[in-house]
């Protein structure tokens, strides 16, 4: 039987859709792949790393495209809604991250089980969730992954287990690096370095920004986190290096947000907008993706454009649904706190009010 395989990162409807028919595009002969080189990583412990060229397919280039589309799209309606109040509490964007949720998708299995913290909504939509059970909950409605309770920082899918609210909550992580080191774990460490701790650079926070280092008896390897080939092929080599027996390894992907830490963060304070605009005209994953694409003749701007307007479309339907789906009623603010566990009482922040807990 496959070992599964736990990804657990710190940030840190069928998620990667293929692409409708097109056939007045299709019939321009667009090419069926296409061979690209791509940055090399940076390797501790390790004698040979992932490779330096990998192959493009054209249906897993629109796939790609349309996934980080989609997703940037969400955040975009997610900064909206927050600003309109619609949606409230925290809430952290992922925007500028998305190539490394695509990138470990489109590398492993969906029997592998993937653990992150609060910047979670683009791991939501890769892992399977969709855009009205995402939107939903970020809008606490009925119809939310987590039946509107558990809002942005707390979504669960089949194999994905958040999310988490407190920063760290997914490993003590030097204790777990030793407990997978000496049981030889299948465990795959992922640092989504987007270059800030909150408010705070990186280098102003540690002494040394080599995270791929920090398992120190554990390999690993750092990746340009703003292309999403060399995730893909990076998650397919660190994957493959755990299901071979040889224990843990830890991957730092080297990414940019582009919103602040959260919506209540301006993100300017301590970064400039130049710093922003800079990294958005020269990095942005999409736009790379998408110039790849168009000039490897696997697309063109018309039928990426054609997809721009689906994904507006289906991100709209979900923004509708999410602000229209009721909220959930009060008595069920005790349902579902364990698993097959008979009903209980549950009692509220009011000590004479109870609600009754029901699987």
């Amino acid at each position: 039987m496959p070992k599964m395989l736990p990804v657990v990162s710190r940030a840190l409807r069928g998620a990667c859709p293929k692409p409708t028919g097109r056939a007045p595009l299709v019939a321009r002969n667009f090419v069926n792949e296409a061979s690209f080189d791509i940055r090399k990583c940076d390797l501790h412990r390790l004698e040979e790393g992932p490779p330096i060229s990998t192959v493009l397919t054209r249906e897993d280039g629109l796939k790609y495209y349309k996934t980080m589309q989609t997703i940037r799209r969400m955040e975009m309606k997610a900064d909206q809604l927050y600003k309109q109040k619609v949606i409230r509490g925290f809430c952290h964007l992922y925007d500028g991250q998305e190539a490394c949720c695509m990138g470990i998708e489109a590398a492993i299995r969906r029997t592998d089980h993937v653990i992150t913290a609060y910047r979670a909504h683009g791991f939501c939509f890769t892992r399977g969730l969709s855009l009205r059970e995402i939107m939903a909950e970020l809008t606490g409605r009925k119809g939310g992954c987590a039946k509107g309770k558990g809002g942005s920082m707390h979504m669960y899918g089949k194999n994905f287990y958040g999310g988490n609210g407190i920063v760290g909550a997914q490993g003590q992580i030097f204790e777990t690096f030793n407990m997978a080191a000496l049981w030889k774990l299948p465990c795959v460490f992922v640092c989504e370095n987007n270059l800030y701790g909150m408010g705070t650079a990186v280098e102003r926070a540690a002494a040394s920004t080599d995270y791929y280092r920090r398992g120190d008896y554990i390999p690993g390897v750092r990746v340009d986190g703003m292309d999403v080939l060399c995730v893909r092929e990076a998650a397919k080599f660190v994957a493959a290096y755990c299901r071979s027996g040889k224990g843990p390894i830890v991957m730092e992907l080297q990414t940019y947000r582009y919103h602040g830490h959260s919506m209540s963060d301006p993100g300017i304070s301590y970064r400039s907008r130049d710093e922003i605009k800079e990294v958005r005209s020269k990095s942005d994953p999409i736009m790379h993706h998408k110039e790849r694409m168009v000039t490897s003749n696997l697309s063109s701007i018309e039928e990426l454009k054609e997809i721009d307007n689906e994904v507006r479309k289906e991100i709209e339907d979900a923004a509708q649904f999410a602000t229209a789906d009721p909220e959930p009623p009060l008595e069920e603010l005790g349902h579902h706190i364990y698993s097959g566990h008979p009903p209980f009482e549950v009692r509220g922040v009011n000590q004479w009010i109870k609600y009754k807990s029901v699987s």
